[in-house]
């Protein structure tokens, strides 16, 4: 029972930082004045929706529930400092860009702990792993689009 504890707990940590992505796409679409951006935005805000809701399922299989779908409190935060630095940069597309990349960098980490101990997520860790790959190639994305705006 302990083991099935652990894993619904680390499952919810993960779903609660894909719902902060959510969040975060959301308002970075908001946000921005760019078409090619907003539409960059609303697509992983789908995806990270999507990456919750197939969580969501093996918490459920595990014998837990999982009722988030706003994130947590430093999900609410980061969207807050997304509003703040929007607010005071004169480039707002760059600064919403470096603050979806310190997100993206949070949940890859977040993901990589998981994955440590991956003999407990046997049953799911290739959703794990094909999530993990899709936050890191969103996090390239955002980072070439970012590159391309200094220049």
């Amino acid at each position: 029972m302990e083991t099935n504890s652990k894993i619904i707990e680390d499952l919810k940590g993960l779903v609660n930082i894909l719902n902060d992505g959510k969040e975060g796409y959301t308002s970075a679409s908001e946000a921005t004045r760019t078409p090619e951006l907003k539409e960059l935005f609303l697509h992983y805000a789908s995806q990270r929706m999507t990456y919750a809701d197939e969580l969501k399922k093996h918490i459920t299989l595990h014998g837990g529930h999982s009722e988030n779908e706003e994130g947590g409190i430093l999900g609410a935060l980061h969207r807050t400092w997304i509003d703040i630095k929007e607010d005071l940069s004169p480039n707002e597309d760059e600064a919403i860009l470096s603050s979806v990349e310190t997100g993206e960098k949070a949940a890859i980490e977040k993901y990589d702990k998981v994955l440590e101990d991956y003999a407990d997520h046997m049953d799911h860790v290739g959703i794990l792993r094909r999530q993990r790959e899709g936050i890191l190639e969103a996090l390239k994305e955002v980072e070439s689009c970012h590159i391309r705006l200094e220049k």
